[in-house]
């Protein structure tokens, strides 16, 4: 549809106004943000009651070695020097082979100390490693 500009030439302005097109999409905007939560299908059932069928094992809690600020090496809560912990770790990874292990080192303690244990985990064919850090504001 052509729109006359009311002017002496006949000239046909042929601009689309899109304000009309703006404010039925917004309208529809908002009619689907206030009938979307209503469409969800939330039907509350209660459930039977049935015997109890095989259980999923849960996985085994991690190993926790931590280092102190003052350089000492623990396994879970027994103190161990540096030179018997890969040992103990192969030791422990050959009873378990899905050995998962928690590094807990803390932040004042000598970077070169952390490597050092790091490599003794590696090897000891420990490949299950998470470094635990905490979070802070």
């Amino acid at each position: 549809m052509a729109i006359s500009t009311g002017s002496d030439s006949d000239e046909v302005l042929s601009e689309i106004n899109i304000t009309p097109m703006v404010d039925v999409m917004l309208v529809l905007l908002v009619v689907f943000i206030i009938t979307a939560p209503l469409m969800t299908n939330a039907i509350n059932v209660n459930l039977p009651d049935t015997e109890t069928t095989v259980q999923i094992q849960e996985p085994k809690k991690p190993i926790v070695l931590s280092i102190n600020a003052e350089g000492k090496i623990y396994l879970d809560k027994d103190e161990y020097s540096l030179e018997i912990i890969q040992q103990e770790l192969e030791s422990r990874k050959a009873a378990d082979p899905e050995l998962r292990l928690n590094l807990n080192a803390d932040e004042a303690v000598n970077y070169g100390t952390v490597a050092k244990v790091m490599v003794l985990i590696e090897k000891a064919g420990i490949d299950r490693l998470s470094v635990v850090t905490e979070t802070g504001g």
